[in-house]
């Protein structure tokens, strides 16, 4: 019988924690999802833990009902984390090859990412992502992987995500409570984009717009490879907030009327129509007007995609992505959204559904899942306790970097 591996996803949200375990065969390109559990996330705020015990619960209740589907037990997970903590900058790195014939082999990477992650952060940040853009070898520019090649210099150009580091530990700390290890931990932005995107969408140059509760993760990918990520602190439920205020509702009222009577696209909501509060809470009694309700959500998801579009033109990639926009995370399934943000970015505009997987379990096929998903995607594509380009300022394994640098490449080559 072929050999098999499990593999585990928790994706940490300000709404919602969601696992999902998934089995890889030898054989298989793809992981097969076969479990996955979802809970309410009441003890974090814009990425933060604010209640270290009812975190710990959340995931735990999310780990079991993951467990009992798959039928099988999580010891350790791939951890998805977002929140406005989360920055990126780009860093360079330059080294001398000195081997007989000068030909580049993996240490050399290996030492060149290590000069790369030498650069001036606050001692409260953490390294969680080094990710290299392109390699420079003597005068030739734009290599995916030089192994192999020749030269008498080596220099890369790598995408650096840190976290801080109090945020970071805090989290941990709730997951080990829960009784799982961390494989790995990758932003959620990046995660998402492993289950929404293709080759080649990514070698044409795309951005993935995830929307969450709590903040929207931007990644931005050209020829194969990040270009540039970010978190912005605005998402669902700055639009909840929103409709609270401008309609004096509850929350929970708020949160109602946006899931079942929301919409992006005022101008096609006649001027009479109203929604009776009454029939969805106990506490608000009074009638609104849906046209009303529809501006307010507009005006928030215009900013969101206003400033989306400000990281993109920091890049130089304003109305510049051949391949668009792809939309994902909970918020993005709001009517109207597309034509908006069609509108806002002047791209080509779709809703990403998490595609590179396989299994049979139901209600997946929601661009909710795409971060959990995408974190299971991640795992798969490295062998046993070689994870990508994890750094840790002071453990670092370059024997393990070395062989994930090597097994990321072979993902990006066709």
């Amino acid at each position: 019988m072929p050999k098999h591996r499990i593999i585990a996803g928790l994706d940490i949200g300000n709404s919602k924690i969601r696992a999902a375990v998934a089995v890889l065969d030898e054989e298989s390109t793809q992981p097969n999802i076969i479990g996955v559990g979802v809970s309410p996330s009441g003890g974090l705020r814009k990425g933060n833990i604010i209640d270290v015990e009812e975190t710990v619960a959340n995931i735990s209740s999310a780990l079991e009902d993951a467990e009992r589907m798959a039928g099988e037990p999580i010891h350790a997970v791939f951890l998805g984390i977002s929140g406005d903590h989360i920055a990126s900058m780009d860093s360079k790195g330059v080294i001398a090859i000195s081997h007989t014939g000068n030909e580049i082999i993996e240490d050399d990477v290996d030492r060149v990412l290590e000069a790369a992650q030498a650069v001036a952060i606050p001692n409260n940040r953490r390294i969680l992502r080094i990710i290299p853009k392109s390699f420079t070898v003597d005068e030739q520019m734009g290599i995916k992987y030089p192994v192999g090649m020749t030269g008498i210099r080596l220099e890369v150009l790598a995408h650096l995500v840190t976290g801080l580091v109090p945020a970071v530990k805090n989290i941990e700390k709730c997951v080990h409570q829960a009784g799982v290890d961390i494989n790995d931990i990758i932003p959620c932005g990046l995660a998402a984009a492993e289950a929404v995107l293709t080759k080649r969408q990514k070698e044409l140059g795309v951005v993935v717009v995830d929307i969450g509760c709590g903040g929207t993760n931007v990644a931005v990918f050209e020829e194969g490879t990040v270009l540039h990520s970010a978190s912005l602190p605005v998402g669902g439920d700055n639009v909840t907030n929103d409709i609270a205020i401008g309609l004096r509702t509850s929350i929970d009222t708020a949160e109602k009327i946006k899931i079942e009577y929301g919409s992006c696209i005022p101008e096609d909501i006649h001027d009479r129509e109203t929604i009776d509060l009454s029939l969805l809470s106990k506490i608000d009694t009074q009638t609104v007007s849906k046209k009303q309700l529809a501006e307010i959500i507009q005006a928030r998801y215009h900013e969101i995609f206003a400033m989306v579009k400000d990281e993109l033109a920091r890049v130089q990639r304003d109305g510049m992505l051949p391949a668009g926009a792809i939309l994902c995370g909970a918020a993005v399934k709001m009517p109207g959204v597309i034509d908006l943000a069609r509108e806002v970015l002047n791209l080509p505009i779709q809703i990403g559904f998490p595609t590179n997987y396989e299994g049979v379990v139901d209600k997946i096929e929601d661009p909710a899942y795409a971060s959990v998903l995408g974190l299971v995607v991640w795992g798969s594509r490295f062998q046993g306790d070689n994870y990508s380009f994890k750094f840790d300022m002071k453990n670092l394994n370059f024997e393990k970097m070395g062989q994930g640098i090597k097994n990321w490449f072979r993902g990006l080559l066709p």
